[in-house]
């Protein structure tokens, strides 16, 4: 699978780095773990493996929160209401309208979780 290009919006006063996979009908949010960024993603063969299954019948939008990644810095983690913000904003860049949202769980958070 070949390496979208990374691209930028704003939300507020912040840049956040996002991906494009696919090209499906459905819009799909991809939340990774805490430490997920853009770049290590494609070094990860189950992510890949996993971004290429979804991508066959979906557009998948992929984001670094904000204060990790390629997203700005930030002083302080973000509340709730500001994540969301972050995710309509690079909804908004993309042209989704609508989107199912997934949500990927760390190896600690399915340990803790079993």
């Amino acid at each position: 699978m070949e390496v979208p290009d990374i691209q930028y919006t704003r939300s507020g006063d912040v840049a956040i780095a996002y991906q494009v996979v696919g090209d499906g009908p459905v819009d799909v949010v991809w939340f990774r773990g805490m430490a997920g960024d853009l770049l290590s993603t494609w070094d990860q063969s189950l992510i890949v493996r996993h971004a290429a299954w979804l991508a066959r019948f979906a557009r998948l939008l992929m984001f670094d929160k904000r204060g990790t990644g390629l997203s700005d810095r930030v002083r302080e983690a973000p509340r709730l209401e500001t994540r969301m913000d972050d995710v309509r904003a690079v909804m908004d860049a993309a042209g989704a309208e609508r989107a199912v949202l997934r949500r990927q769980r760390t190896p600690r958070e399915r340990v803790t979780a079993e």
